[in-house]
């Protein structure tokens, strides 16, 4: 994954050659549906499927399958919609747009694209939390395996703090977000990718060995039953927040434009697109479906938020590989999706502020083997001191929120929330409607507004729940 101009993420695909060039100037572009899909993939699978189980249990047999379909459908066609907003006006020769917020600029206006980047902004932000607490957890289920295994089975006595692992990540963050153009390292994609198929092909394969073991498959048609365990306010709650968290699973548009960047014509970078959508959405519905279906079957009412902190999962050092490669996955993937705000916040300062030297100086200190190079040919890294603090800033107020509020399914259902609606289904219906040119209270016109609407409702059904599971979590943890 690389950083564009303007701050945020520009994947590229694989032997790009220089000669000759594209339309716009830039090297030829060399991607297929192939890679397109198996960016979509490498982006969509990853932390989110590791609460489906739980989302599944709120649901239940018959809407838990129902809903995941939907989200698939909404998912599509919207991306769809997105896929052909790439050019602006004709779409095989119009004005690219290397970025979603481009996107929305050229077709909605300034003041919409400044909207997009704000969300945009809220929601990279609130992955680094998440991934955070998603980090600190795993490490924590890593220390606490182990340790019921060396006191042959006794759980009392080892500890089931994530804070001390949710610190010991933010050091390591601090570090890394220090070195410049590190999302400019090309393997580190292809690390995360790696890393997320390993732990999701894991935890599938300990769900099925469980049913089999058992052979029993547990769970309910609606759910979670209302009664002594739970209560109506909470059940609704948690339905909402089960919708949060297959929203957030299923999330990709925030960086749909910037795969399609990397696209051959012809054929038309759209056409290529959607067949890449259809085909990436299939794929991680089937996914999703059988890791949410198994998980359910295997652990019944008492599904867990995480599905790899589960009890009962066995063998226990497999589990621990599984959490080791969500750790390698989250340390690289917390500074992808960092990045870019890095950039954003660092390329506004520097535009406000042209003539500060604490903005713009930067401090050369020589390094041995790596790093930038100076006139002489000599490496070296910038050390810039605002950069220094405003990256340190940041590292400490995500790590002391994932303190505060270290309940990983309720984060990530809000997370799921805060980025379905404006991202996954507004700006691209909106778009569409003003690149069509659809004509305001035509057939296509409501149908496309009601669909908006209705995912409207749920986004904030969704962040409600989340919400709400949040501060009963944490009136948990105080005794309240």
């Amino acid at each position: 994954m690389m950083i564009a101009e303007n701050g945020y993420p520009r994947l590229h695909a694989l032997n790009i050659s220089k000669d000759p060039l594209d339309d716009d100037g830039r090297p030829k572009r060399t991607g297929t549906m192939w890679t397109a899909s198996a960016h979509i993939i490498t982006a969509v699978i990853g932390s989110g499927v590791l609460s489906l189980a739980w989302a599944m249990a709120q649901l239940g047999w018959i809407a838990g399958p129902v809903v995941m379909i939907l989200f698939s459908f909404v998912t599509y066609y919207t991306s769809t919609l997105l896929a052909s907003c790439y050019r602006t006006g004709d779409p095989v020769t119009g004005k690219r747009n290397y970025t979603y917020m481009d996107a929305v600029k050229s077709s909605l206006g300034t003041l919409q694209g400044k909207l997009c980047g704000y969300v945009q902004q809220i929601n990279l932000f609130g992955a680094a939390v998440g991934y955070t607490i998603t980090t600190g957890v795993s490490m924590m289920a890593i220390s606490h395996t182990n340790c019921i295994h060396r006191s042959g089975g006794s759980a009392a006595a080892c500890s089931t703090d994530a804070t001390p692992f949710i610190i010991a990540f933010g050091i390591i963050e601090l570090v890394l977000s220090q070195i410049k153009g590190f999302g400019q390292l090309w393997w580190l994609s292809t690390v995360a990718a790696t890393m997320s198929f390993t732990y999701s092909i894991i935890g599938l394969g300990l769900e099925i060995a469980k049913v089999a073991a058992t052979r029993k498959v547990r769970g309910n048609l609606t759910g979670i039953r209302i009664g002594a365990a739970i209560t109506p306010i909470q059940k609704v709650r948690r339905v909402f927040q089960a919708l949060g968290n297959i929203a957030f699973a299923y999330s990709y548009s925030i960086i749909l434009i910037e795969i399609q960047d990397t696209i051959k014509s012809p054929p038309s970078e759209v056409e290529t697109m959607k067949v890449a959508n259809r085909f990436s959405v299939a794929v991680t519905t089937l996914f999703y479906m059988l890791c949410a279906c198994f998980g359910y079957a295997a652990f019944g009412d008492s599904s867990p938020g995480n599905l790899l902190t589960a009890t009962g999962l066995n063998p226990y050092w497999l589990l621990d590989v599984a959490n080791v490669a969500v750790v390698l996955h989250l340390v690289g993937a917390y500074q992808v999706f960092s990045q870019p705000i890095f950039a954003f916040v660092e390329d506004q300062a520097a535009r406000r502020f042209p003539d500060s030297r604490f903005v713009n100086k930067e401090i050369k200190i020589r390094l041995p083997g790596s790093g930038d190079k100076d006139t002489a040919g000599n490496r070296y890294y910038g050390l810039n001191m605002f950069r220094l603090v405003w990256r340190t800033g940041f590292v400490v107020v995500s790590t002391t929120i994932s303190i505060l509020v270290p309940f990983f399914n309720d984060i990530v259902g809000l997370l799921g929330a805060i980025g379905f609606w404006p991202l996954t289904v507004y700006f691209p219906i909106e778009m569409y409607i003003a690149g069509r040119k659809i004509v305001r209270w035509s057939g296509k016109w409501v149908l496309l507004k009601l669909l908006s609407m209705g995912c409207l409702m749920i986004t904030v059904a969704a962040a409600a729940g989340s919400i709400a599971g949040i501060v009963d979590d944490l009136k948990a943890s105080k005794g309240l």
